[in-house]
């Protein structure tokens, strides 16, 4: 990086986004951002947008984070939440969309976000943050061919220059995982390294160690990259769709005109599998139609359960309890859904061995993109000294067993969220 300014790594996820800064050896200082629990590494990925009048004048005023969270959650008359940016870089289509009336391109939505993060960190540091070397999954979501990656990082190196960035620089985001590992050791290893984030699941097989560093990286210590559009938004949305949506009435019948029918129609349920699409249907003909088919369903209290969730926009607070639930299941073998809110209540209990078989599809995909790495770099599982895994879900213990059945007891488990950034701020002294 040249030029004035903090050289910053920033790894801009799916759900959530962190900073760090090098600061020379293997130490990295990693912005802490204030919310309303305290403080934390892990900024939401998020944006909230609402019309404000000041002195007469309409303007679009705009919060990311935990303050975008914070306001949404506190505003009466619901704005524009909009989340999981990252995963629509890929699609030629949605080049924009329309927040109260105003067309707003995708990437300008994106940078109000790596401003935000751009200011923090400043202020953070206590320096001019102008040059950044930025995370990317392998294959982004919704990536085809590598013409609709490299299409993705054209779109996400234009937000970075929209929200002020001098210069950026990408690297792979379980390479740059996998620099933070190497940052650990005392001899040289090959390993595999597996990030995991909200909507992409990433791996690289690499040679790293402090021999690698000193003579200098080259071609052949990167062995190969793979990824696929999976991880931990689309468990989520296995436990809504099993454990949650059945009891808002997914499933159930009513009788229409002598027939029976659907009580509710699938895209609703479909909604609800993530959270910030709840606002959608919190409209008038959808709770109109809602209401009609309550007078018709065999199951009225569910629907008047799911009314309620509409009406009240508690997505947010239901997906924080699927969060728990999930957590819960990595450490122990059942544990207890419970979601709550005036006369809505919602408890199951779930096990392990359930919530595996709901994910299962995905977590072959995960499998056959590890094998699929393996096969094109041409290494044996015995050549790997160690796997390291990043991100939520590889604590999810169905996800840790596909590693050890094929590598044993080599895999470790890394920094929860903040093991990318870390690496991509060590990367800047490269």
């Amino acid at each position: 990086m040249k030029g004035d300014g903090a050289a910053v790594g920033i790894d801009f996820g799916t759900t959530n986004s962190s900073v760090g800064l090098a600061t020379g050896g293997p130490d990295v200082r990693l912005v802490q951002f204030a919310h309303a629990g305290g403080i934390t590494e892990a900024y939401r990925s998020l944006l909230y947008l609402e019309e404000l009048k000041e002195r007469g004048r309409v303007t679009l005023k705009s919060w990311t984070g935990p303050q975008g969270i914070e306001q949404y959650l506190a505003a009466e008359t619901k704005g524009r939440l909009i989340q999981s940016l990252k995963s629509y870089l890929t699609s030629r289509t949605l080049t924009s969309t329309e927040v109260f009336g105003r067309k707003l391109k995708l990437e300008e939505l994106i940078a109000r976000i790596l401003g935000d993060l751009r200011v923090r960190a400043e202020h953070y540091f206590g320096a001019p943050v102008r040059h950044a070397i930025s995370g990317r999954p392998v294959r982004f979501v919704g990536a085809e061919t590598a013409a609709d990656d490299e299409y993705a990082v054209s779109r996400l190196r234009a937000a970075y220059q929209i929200a002020g960035y001098e210069s950026v620089e990408f690297e792979m985001e379980p390479v740059a995982a996998a620099y933070f590992y190497e940052s650990t050791l005392d001899h040289d290893e090959l390993i595999l390294i597996g990030d995991f984030g909200g909507g992409t699941s990433d791996f690289s097989l690499l040679r790293v160690g402090p021999g690698v560093r000193g003579r200098g990286r080259s071609p052949r210590d990167f062995l190969g990259n793979s990824g696929v559009g999976i991880a931990g938004d689309a468990f989520d949305a296995r436990i809504v769709r099993n454990l949650v949506s059945p009891e808002l009435g997914a499933g159930s019948q009513a009788r229409s005109m002598n027939k029976i029918l659907p009580a509710v129609p699938n895209w609703v349920y479909a909604k609800l599998e993530r959270w910030h699409h709840l606002s959608f249907l919190r409209t008038r003909k959808v709770l109109n139609m809602l209401h009609s088919s309550k007078a018709e369903a065999f199951e009225p209290e569910k629907i008047e359960a799911l009314i309620h969730l509409i009406q009240e926009d508690l997505g947010y607070h239901l997906h924080a309890a699927v969060q728990r639930v999930k957590c819960r299941l990595s450490e122990v073998d059942e544990a207890e859904f419970q979601f709550t809110d005036g006369g809505l209540e919602i408890r199951a209990a779930v096990n392990r061995r359930e919530f595996e078989s709901w994910i299962q599809e995905e977590l072959e995909a995960i499998d056959r993109c590890v094998g699929s790495l393996l096969e094109t770099s041409g290494a044996a599982p015995d050549d790997v000294d160690v796997v390291f895994l990043t991100g939520g879900s590889s604590f999810v213990p169905a996800v840790r067993a596909i590693f050890e059945r094929r590598f044993g007891k080599r895999v470790r488990t890394g920094t929860e969220f903040t093991s990318v950034a870390r690496g991509l701020a060590l990367s800047t002294l490269d």
